[in-house]
């Protein structure tokens, strides 16, 4: 067995001793999963003894397992029950937490899917992990849930010990700061907050300079040059979140922005990449200096002058476009060039996705991001930023009650432990690699099923086009496997960071079957 267990078996007398209340009927699940019978978990062992791999979940099923169609009997009416208090029209399918289990996702009606979206890209290290179970019954999260201390005016005793061993043990290279916040969105605003303040400070001349009384009172009203004529710019069919100032940098759909107020804040275009990469390099490489050359052009005039930059390493929601790291490179070149802020959204691409721990360390940048926002598989959210000027000159100017969440907190801090004792970044590298060469293998196969093959050399981070991708992803449920899909066309792969080569093997083979069907 691997130290998984181990580690799971050794520390349960710690928790008996910590925790001053009977177990729950569901909380010790991951500790105690056991298969119906001895036979089928050795059939699931050897199954991954013949890869060579260690097995990061030994008691995973062995496959996928469909007894009703999706959703079956029982899923229906409790989607029906839940409709009548809770909107359900964007439901996947109704899961049982409960049974779900390493790369698994199990249901109501007992099917189990391997599942390759894991909550739109949000969960690191597979479900019911044995590691992040002990952590949340840990008496220190305990306290972090119950107390819910809020951060800015009354931080915990250990809130430094939390953040240096947890989010910034991570940080990205060159910034050793962060702005704890609750979701994504949440962190790109105030990211976009904390470039508007530098911004106003920079022309004001220091941060020592007092605010005039013209800028006071205009602030109230909402007028200049209180509330300045400033600006994010953001790049077509990027996602940024559904707040208001992330949302007016959202552009992949417009369901999302419908009817909400924007502000006038400049699109530039985003490279749209051919494939093969190899045979349509220096076309390429032409559209990627048109889209910067756009860009430059709308820094120097859009009437509301960028005070940022803000863009993903790829773009997710909006149908998985890629870019070369050049295209980033110049990127950054040009925020420095003209004085303004370079922001990375990593919502989505960060915690090892990519074969990075963080997706912009493929670029090889001369400098660093200004700030680099997270949440999603960090399971906490946040900004980083290293320059102390993107710290307001004055208190409550970058505030909220909660300012973050130390029981998200220390869940990270867990998460990276996993990560490391694992090794599931250099993990998810090497996976990312052998289903992309599965993949292309099938594409060469079936040209008319995988289309534009995109990600190579970005871990499990692969995407392609369907002409037929709707009907796949619900043909995909049927044989077992949850995928999810972006922009209009594009099929997407957003498996967990435990995700290994018997997960690709058992993909492969059922999205062959899909194919033939």
């Amino acid at each position: 067995m691997t130290s998984l267990l181990r580690t799971a078996r050794r520390a349960r007398p710690v928790l008996r001793a910590s925790i001053a209340r009977p177990p729950t009927r569901t909380a010790p699940i991951a500790l105690q999963r056991q298969y119906a019978s001895a036979s089928a978990a050795a059939a699931a062992r050897a199954a991954v003894a013949d890869t060579g791999e260690q097995a990061f979940f030994p008691d995973e099923p062995r496959a996928p397992s469909i007894r009703t169609e999706i959703p079956g009997p029982q899923s229906k009416s409790a989607i029906e029950r839940l409709s009548k208090v809770f909107d359900t029209r964007s439901l996947n399918m109704m899961t049982n937490y409960q049974q779900s289990y390493g790369n698994y996702i199990a249901d109501l009606d007992g099917n189990v899917l391997l599942d390759v979206y894991a909550q739109i890209a949000s969960i690191p290290v597979g479900y019911n992990n044995p590691s992040l179970l002990l952590a949340a019954t840990s008496p220190e999260m305990a306290s972090a849930i119950i107390n819910r201390p809020a951060l800015g005016n009354f931080p915990q005793h250990d809130w430094a010990d939390i953040l240096e061993t947890g989010i910034l043990s991570v940080a990205p290279k060159g910034l050793n700061q962060v702005f704890t916040g609750q979701s994504g969105s949440d962190a790109n605003e105030l990211a976009y907050k904390a470039a508007f303040m530098w911004k106003r400070q920079q022309e004001r001349g220091g941060a020592d300079v007092a605010f005039t009384d013209h800028e006071i009172s205009s602030s109230m009203t909402n007028q200049a040059p209180g509330a300045p004529q400033l600006s994010i710019l953001s790049f077509k069919s990027a996602f940024h979140g559904r707040l208001f100032a992330s949302l007016s940098t959202t552009r992949s759909k417009p369901i999302h922005k419908l009817d909400i107020p924007a502000f006038d804040w400049p699109q530039a275009p985003f490279p749209t990449i051919k494939y093969p990469l190899e045979e349509n390099a220096a076309e390429n490489a032409a559209e990627e200096q048109r889209c910067l050359d756009e860009t430059e052009r709308l820094i120097k005039e859009w009437h509301f002058p960028p005070a940022a930059v803000v863009v993903e390493p790829i773009q997710s929601e909006g149908g998985d476009n890629h870019a070369s790291p050049n295209f980033f490179r110049g990127l950054r070149e040009l925020t420095k060039k003209h004085n303004i802020l370079f922001i990375v959204d990593e919502v989505q691409t960060g915690v090892g996705a990519t074969g990075k721990f963080w997706a912009h360390e493929h670029w090889g940048l001369s400098t660093p991001p200004d700030m680099v926002t997270f949440s999603k598989k960090a399971q906490t959210a946040g900004y980083y930023y290293g320059n102390n000027d993107l710290r307001p000159n004055k208190p409550y100017r970058q505030f909220n009650t909660w300012m973050g969440d130390p029981a998200r907190a220390i869940l990270f801090r867990a998460i990276i432990q996993e990560i490391r004792r694992l090794d599931l970044v250099q993990n998810t590298a090497a996976t990312g690699h052998y289903l992309h060469e599965g993949l292309q293998n099938l594409a060469e196969r079936y040209p008319k099923e995988i289309r534009n093959l995109r990600g190579k050399g970005q871990g499990t981070f692969i995407a392609w086009d369907s002409p037929r991708r709707d009907e796949v992803l619900k043909k995909a449920k049927s044989v077992g496997v949850n995928i999810g899909g972006s922009g209009e066309r594009a099929i997407r792969l957003r498996p967990m960071l435990i995700f290994q080569k018997h997960h690709a093997d058992l993909l492969l083979e059922r999205l062959e079957t899909i194919f033939e069907s």
